[in-house]
């Protein structure tokens, strides 16, 4: 596959993934907005507002400012500034953001499919080029925020689905490569460690601990790993997004029972 391939295959996600959440909001009853979600301090307006803000910076719209407070759930630089699309849409109507998201969305997908990318190394549009994130990396992040806040609407709401999307095999597939880290960083057993996630809809991953406390992605799944780790794709995306616990049952740990609680308990590698 081409540089320029990989990329365009980022974007048909993203668009993809933003087409079902626009879907989404527009079946959303008028309370259902200000329902609470699994993001601390932010409602289903407040993750719709974060999207708006955020592809409205990436179509090229102006940079945005507004006094934020001090609120309790903002605990950094970067939700500072998600802070800042919730604020500013805070008095606008449900209609509009929806709107907003879909005007701006058409706009970057006509500029994307008029020059594809074809750099994956390339700085990134904007702010995210000036946190050091390259053209892959934004690419490839875009089809996974707009999918996961998809889902936390969902679950706010009642209303599950889209766990079989483009989007979801492309989050589910993304979020599994972080495996490694967890079990190598994270939870860091002895060398010679062994494990295996095995997540419904995604390849099982397998990784082996080395002298150096980093564990390599194998090639092969080991006969008898130390532990495995299987689920379905709904609770692996809750836990690794930081969201919630997973429902009781919903994880089978097989092998080494402790270390296979504490790769759950670290699978989070998402805000």
């Amino acid at each position: 596959m081409s540089d320029r391939e990989l990329l365009a295959g980022y974007v048909e996600n993203w668009w993809s993934a933003v087409g079902d959440f626009v879907t989404l909001l527009e079946e959303l009853e008028p309370d259902d907005w200000s329902t609470p979600t699994d993001l601390a301090g932010w409602d289903v307006k407040a993750v719709a507002s974060h999207t708006a803000h955020l592809e409205s910076l990436l179509a090229g719209g102006p940079d945005e400012t507004a006094d934020i407070g001090e609120p309790a759930h903002v605990t950094g630089p970067m939700g500072q500034f998600t802070e800042i699309g919730v604020v500013t849409r805070r008095d606008r109507e449900p209609a509009a953001i929806i709107e907003e998201i879909r005007t701006t969305t058409a706009s970057r997908r006509a500029t994307l499919n008029a020059a594809p990318p074809e750099d994956p190394a390339a700085p990134a549009d904007g702010i995210f080029g000036l946190i050091g994130w390259n053209t892959r990396t934004l690419l490839r992040n875009r089809p996974l925020d707009v999918w996961m806040h998809e889902q936390d609407i969902r679950r706010a709401v009642g209303r599950p689905g889209g766990l079989d999307s483009p989007g979801a095999q492309h989050t589910a597939d993304y979020l599994v490569e972080a495996f490694g880290f967890v079990v190598g960083k994270r939870v860091a057993p002895p060398a010679g460690t062994t494990a295996v996630l095995a997540v419904e809809g995604s390849a099982p991953v397998a990784v082996l601990v080395g002298d150096d406390g980093r564990a390599q992605r194998l090639a092969d799944l080991p006969d008898a790993p130390s532990v495995t780790v299987a689920m379905d794709r709904e609770s692996f995306i809750v836990l690794a997004g930081g969201r919630r616990t997973a429902a009781p049952g919903a994880v089978t740990v097989s092998g080494d029972q402790e270390l296979g609680e504490r790769i759950v308990a670290s699978l989070a590698t998402t805000p």
